[in-house]
């Protein structure tokens, strides 16, 4: 039912996306009141190719425009007044990350007997989450400061994408349970990795385009659409190796004898099923709306809240998988496997 809400709410946001045709024959007026900082240029499509028009002033301009506001101190920011703060945010959570990561390596030092390839993936996934915010909090700046991103702009995408498929390989494996239930993965969880991995890199092509770009290029809206459906996809793809697992977990229980350890290892996965819909809802939709309805002012908001709710998924997913000698969901005493048996008869973990 959590997937399927997720794909029609998602399904809405595609459609709601206006058409090329419609973006072309779009005429914009600009209405600015006294004292806004907010600066935009349009060029009307009919408009000769060299005809610039500021406003609703008339004025022709030249082709080459410095478009940019004025702080306090006479110091141009040519970011707009409501991204201003990215900078400052992306470098502050980078550094969350790296601290992150430095914490994690320490827990895997003083556990390396419990330590897993997996959880090697895991230290992989935030030292590239920490550089792509440390990528895009220098290419805000320089953007900022000059108006162009220096080059920055390149490493922020590679370090996105490696980030992306890293994040969304992760959540498969974790949810297979590979290296840490079972050393091999199934034939349909190989599949469901062969079709997230090149479905995210159309993504990351798409979202390339998208933020280098803007409605001025013909088929951008035909690119935030199929950025839209693939991210739909892989989320729901995601999900499907979490279902095997409760379900292949919840056979075994029938028959192996070991109830508690079973319904500990339950627990766990149908817990990593609900933190996963939550943080693919809360990212996909909450974070749309905020970015649809927040005031220019406030679009730094949207991604804050974005990179908070993405900070508290990774400490969750790390916490539940960390690597520990004697993990509370998998060493139980002897004692608790009646009641384990008990629980597995009477509690439902169909999802």
């Amino acid at each position: 039912m959590a997937v399927a809400a997720v794909l029609a709410v998602s399904l809405l946001l595609i459609l709601a996306l206006p058409t090329a045709a419609e973006i072309k024959s779009l005429k914009i007026y600009r209405r600015r009141p006294p004292h806004d900082p907010l600066r935009e240029v349009w060029v009307h499509p009919r408009r000769p190719r060299h005809h610039y028009r500021l406003g609703g002033a008339g004025h022709r301009l030249p082709p080459r425009l410095q478009v940019y506001n004025l702080d306090a101190g006479s110091v141009r920011d040519y970011l707009s007044a409501g991204l201003t703060q990215l900078p400052t945010l992306f470098f502050l959570f980078s550094i969350s990350y790296f601290a992150f990561l430095g914490f994690w390596i320490y827990i895997c030092f003083t556990n390396k007997r419990s330590v897993h390839r997996i959880h090697l993936l895991m230290a992989g996934l935030l030292l590239m989450k920490a550089l792509n915010l440390i990528c895009a909090a220098e290419d805000k700046h320089y953007v900022k400061v000059t108006g162009t991103p220096h080059g920055w702009d390149v490493l922020f995408y590679i370090f996105q994408f490696i980030r992306i498929v890293l994040l969304f390989t992760v959540i498969v494996l974790i949810g297979t349970g590979w290296s840490f239930l079972k050393p091999f993965l199934q034939d349909k969880e190989k599949k469901v990795l062969m079709i997230v991995i090149p479905l995210q890199v159309l993504a990351n092509v798409a979202s390339v385009v998208i933020g280098e770009t803007g409605p001025f290029i013909k088929d951008w809206v035909t690119w935030n659409q199929v950025f839209l459906l693939v991210d739909i996809v892989c989320c729901c793809a995601i999900i499907f190796p979490i279902v095997w697992s409760i379900r292949s977990l919840r056979e075994t229980s029938k028959t192996d004898g070991k109830a508690a350890r079973n319904l500990a290892k339950l627990t766990l996965f149908r817990q990593f099923y609900i933190v996963v819909i939550g943080y693919l809802y809360f990212t996909r939709i909450v974070v749309f709306a905020l970015k649809t309805i927040a005031a220019y002012k406030y679009q730094w908001v949207s991604n804050a809240t974005e990179e908070i709710a993405s900070l508290a998924f990774y400490i969750v997913m790390f916490y539940m998988f960390r690597p520990v000698e004697k993990n509370e969901y998998f060493v139980l005493n002897d004692g608790e496997e009646e009641a384990a048996e008990m629980a597995l008869r009477d509690e439902d973990f169909d999802l």
